[in-house]
């Protein structure tokens, strides 16, 4: 790459593939990126829609005391959440042990400070593992663990968002809560089975640079219906709400 150092931080093979955490020197300054099973995650240097993704779903939630996080990656999500007062317990759900041990030991340097807040709880495990085992509700859950349903990091990971996982998702959400979803291109169908098995859904775009070029990023959310309020209908709708990078 013309202008820029890369290097190797760590590397570590788990039974998904090759887990792979790169740092680039260049005028922008040090870029930490992080790639899993040979697909790009994210890095350091925009992230500003994995903070959207928190932000959206914090705003839309009265009382977000608890909250799920399904994917660790560098912990920009994790940490927005954080920002938040009204948040007493969050707990991050990473499949990929490297990932948190990179974080907890600061190979990834702003790891340690997340993992300092008591309030904070990371747990190794397959997110469908996770919302398969009972456990008690959360006020809002986030997904960022592949970019988008179109796109996996897994294959195994496309049940997250069948009828099957969107149900699951929806039965760990606390009645009023919020559903949360990131993704890298436009997902209509997710939109879709968002409304109809959740409740009230959102798309959010979210422009962002990559590499000079403007693109849009997504984010899906849905509010689960409240027996003690009148019902509604499940609605999806679109629009476009910017976000500072």
């Amino acid at each position: 790459m013309s202008g820029f150092d890369v290097r190797r931080v760590a590397k570590a093979t788990t039974p998904r593939g090759d887990i792979l955490l790169t740092r680039r020197d260049g005028s922008e300054g040090p870029v930490l990126e992080l790639r899993v099973n040979g697909v790009y995650v994210m890095d350091t240097r925009e992230t500003s829609s994995e903070v959207a993704l928190a932000d959206a779903a914090l705003a839309a939630n009265a009382s977000p005391v608890r909250v799920l996080v399904g994917g660790l990656g560098l912990g920009f999500t994790a940490a927005e959440v954080l920002r938040d007062p009204r948040v007493r317990e969050l707990v991050v759900v990473e499949i990929e042990e490297p990932v948190v041990d990179w974080m907890r030991a600061g190979t990834i340097p702003h790891g340690p400070a997340l993992f300092a807040d008591p309030r904070v709880e990371v747990v190794v495990a397959d997110l469908r593992d996770f919302l398969a085992a009972p456990g008690t509700a959360f006020d809002l859950i986030l997904l960022d663990v592949d970019n988008g349903p179109g796109n996996l990091v897994h294959a195994g990971n496309a049940r997250l968002y069948d009828g099957a996982g969107l149900e699951a998702l929806r039965d760990m959400t606390t009645p009023g809560g919020t559903v949360a979803i990131w993704s890298a291109s436009p997902a209509p169908e997710l939109l879709t089975a968002m409304s109809t098995v959740i409740g009230p859904a959102r798309e959010l775009s979210c422009p962002v640079h990559r590499d000079a070029h403007p693109t849009d990023y997504y984010l899906y959310t849905a509010t689960k219906g409240r027996p003690d309020l009148p019902g509604h209908p499940s609605v999806a709708t679109t629009g476009r709400e910017l976000t500072s990078p």
